[in-house]
């Protein structure tokens, strides 16, 4: 067989294979017969340097991730469209009836940036990037976040709130997280140091998360 999978890849499965399957193999057949019954859904960007499931140091079947541009979640809508992340968002609260979503954000975002860059006239909104991101309009920058971190940062933090707004438009979720089977939360990877922040709605303020829940 010849295949154009570059060899990183091909040689990275062959390790999965000999090191991370077979030992576990048993767990892996659970999983594949017994189907999946994850703890949390998080969703991330596709940023290529946030790897969730090693963040939270996750085993196969604990998390049920959903990644887009930014970790943005559309309002609720029935418009008759394609709505991935809307549907990710639907089986994972109504069908896994997970206990947890999570909106993960990190630093040095590049759909955040864009998003920068599409207030100050740079950025085309009729391409698939720029009308994604108007997801992002109306954002409420906190000046304390830009005092506590800085202006980037704030803007990211400013998303992931604007994430958790959006997925209480979802009645659904609305419900369940009233009647205490559903709890949402916000985090900020920072990936230079590895520090994940944690938003305390109470404060409606994200400080380091706690080396104990």
């Amino acid at each position: 067989m010849r295949l154009r999978l570059p060899k990183s890849l091909i040689e990275g499965y062959w390790r999965f294979q000999r090191d991370r399957h077979a030992p576990d193999k048993g767990r892996y057949r659970q999983l594949a017969a017994l189907g999946q019954s994850p703890t949390a859904m998080i969703i991330g960007c596709c940023d290529s340097r946030v790897d969730v499931s090693a963040i939270f140091d996750a085993e196969p079947g604990e998390i049920f991730i959903m990644r887009n541009v930014a970790n943005l979640v559309p309002p609720f809508e029935r418009d008759g469209r394609f709505h991935g992340t809307s549907a990710a968002v639907e089986y994972a609260a109504l069908v896994l009836n997970v206990p947890n979503i999570i909106v993960l954000g990190h630093s040095h975002c590049g759909g955040v940036a864009a998003y920068r860059e599409q207030l100050a006239g740079k950025t085309d909104e009729t391409s698939f990037i720029g009308r994604w991101l108007t997801l992002l309009e109306g954002l409420d920058v906190r000046e304390s976040d830009v005092k506590a971190f800085d202006e980037e940062t704030a803007f990211e933090l400013a998303g992931i709130r604007q994430s958790l707004a959006n997925l209480r438009t979802f009645e659904a979720l609305k419900e369940r997280e009233a009647d205490g089977l559903l709890a949402l939360h916000g985090l900020h990877f920072d990936i230079g140091s590895g520090t994940v922040l944690a938003l305390d709605e109470e404060t409606d303020s994200f400080a380091a998360l706690p080396e104990e829940a």
